[in-house]
């Protein structure tokens, strides 16, 4: 009786354990599902863009991000429509999109930035550490260690410029890899130097050599002082030789996209650097003519043939200088609603004087008062009419672009000095006595209020250097 009734207390303790065994198992299935779920959510917000690819919409699926769009709504700078974006599948970004940390490992020359140590060398993203506001976010001004990454006292060590991501969206996020794609790969004297970066969890920060006399815009258009003929001449140069690199000399060739007077940024010694790859793309490959892709960068600077089809090519480039060289000489903006009917366009109001010599001076920047060489002025909108030719075909390579420009910063032949320009200017004053229009030529007024018509989040521009309205500090900031 004794072993009938062990035997089966036995089996009884058997039973139990199966039991047990079959609810922990049900149990470690239940938790594994959304531990699954998530580690596939995580590799799909750390899944970013190759290269070739940083400009084409990101996007998830829906069933995966729950209430997010599956459609990325734009926070970049569009010049066109914009077309929508197809929607990807987890399998597919993940196969497709390598992780963030595995993208960042080959750019060894690259510093990588604590946060903390930012926020300490920037003195906390303070108001009077700002130097300005674009698309991307907020620039600060900032002090580390010249070998290193700590932060040191103001004044001492290497002096940056801290870029934050806006946190809006996924698109700052992909400008933000833009620029470590293409600056942490591309070295040349008329391009930004990037020091580095910092990636913390959602942070997201740039950090560059920082360029004491800040962009070209400033110069043309908000200082009272007009810079001197030889120095527009010095940085158009610069900037040609910059986008040269890009087009013809870079191992794998890129095409800009988003060339203007903001995104120009100027030394000690006035040597133009290009800045803010955000929008670069990388140039169609052998064989092919051009790069299909959404419309976007600056309205007055972006080539017609690329607003109208989405064709993009390095002459679009090209056409963007035009447009830069021609501020250079009119002391105008590429698009000014504040200007009489007619002119708002500097493009298409300047196109009947760039191939008529009698009609040239008429362009120039009043407030050179004939401080100018007359040849080189000839010079440089005999090439602005080229780069701005609706014929993308017709316009001269950027290397073309740079053997033009050589000579002219050091040409002599002051136009003030000319009876020609004497006689010129005695006519412009008794007209404009008359007419009181101060148009054209002898304007004197102040310089007209910016408006930017592709400025992302309202922002009255895009210059990284100019002082605005502090946005709000990254998170971690305090006051």
């Amino acid at each position: 009786m004794k072993k009938e009734w062990w035997k089966k207390k036995k089996k009884k303790k058997k039973k139990k354990r199966k039991k047990k065994k079959k609810s922990n198992a049900r149990n470690s299935e239940g938790e594994e599902a959304p531990n699954g779920c998530w580690v596939k959510f995580r590799v799909m917000v750390c899944c970013v863009p190759s290269t070739s690819d940083v400009d084409s919409s990101l996007s998830v699926s829906t069933s995966t991000v729950g209430s997010k769009s599956a459609i990325l709504k734009s926070n970049d700078r569009p010049v066109g429509p914009v077309s929508s974006t197809t929607t990807t599948s987890n399998a597919e970004s993940s196969m497709s999109t390598p992780m963030i940390s595995e993208e960042l490992k080959i750019y060894s020359h690259l510093k990588k930035f604590a946060f903390i140590d930012l926020k300490l060398a920037t003195r906390n993203f303070r108001p009077e550490s700002l130097l300005g506001e674009g698309g991307f976010g907020c620039v600060f001004k900032g002090w580390v260690e010249e070998n290193g990454t700590a932060p040191v006292k103001p004044g001492t060590g290497l002096t940056v410029a801290v870029k934050t991501l806006n946190p809006d969206g996924l698109q700052g996020h992909k400008e933000w890899l833009a620029e470590i794609n293409y600056l942490g790969n591309l070295l040349h004297p008329n391009l930004v130097k990037l020091v580095g970066y910092c990636i913390e969890d959602d942070q997201r920060l740039l950090v560059y050599e920082f360029m004491p006399r800040g962009s070209l815009e400033n110069h043309l258009f908000r200082r009272s002082l007009p810079l001197p003929w030889s120095i527009r001449m010095k940085i158009a140069l610069g900037a040609a030789k910059g986008l040269s690199f890009l087009h013809e000399e870079a191992l794998k060739p890129v095409i800009y996209r988003d060339f203007k007077t903001s995104n120009i940024l100027l030394d000690a010694d006035y040597n133009a650097k290009l800045s803010d790859f955000g929008l670069a793309k990388d140039a169609p490959d052998e064989g092919k003519t051009h790069v299909s892709t959404r419309v976007m960068g600056t309205y007055g600077y972006a080539a017609p043939e690329y607003v109208m089809t989405g064709h993009l090519t390095s002459k679009s480039d090209v056409y963007s200088f035009g447009v830069v060289l021609l501020e250079m000489l009119t002391g105008r903006r590429s698009m000014d609603k504040n200007r009489p009917n007619g002119e708002h366009n500097l493009v298409e109001w300047a196109r009947p004087h760039l191939l008529d010599k009698r009609r040239v001076y008429r362009l120039l920047d009043p407030r050179l008062e004939g401080h100018f060489s007359m040849k080189g002025a000839q010079k440089v909108t005999q090439l602005a009419a080229q780069c701005l030719s609706r014929d993308s075909k017709i316009r001269p390579k950027m290397s073309e672009v740079v053997e033009i420009l050589k000579p002219l910063p050091h040409l002599k032949d002051m136009a003030s000095s000319s009876y020609y320009f004497q006689t010129m200017q005695a006519e412009r004053l008794k007209a404009g006595s008359v007419s009181g229009s101060g148009r054209g030529f002898g304007s004197r007024n102040g310089q007209p209020v910016f408006r930017t018509l592709s400025s992302p989040h309202g922002q009255t521009g895009s210059s990284p250097y100019r002082h605005q309205i502090p946005s709000p500090k990254p998170k971690g900031a305090t006051t």
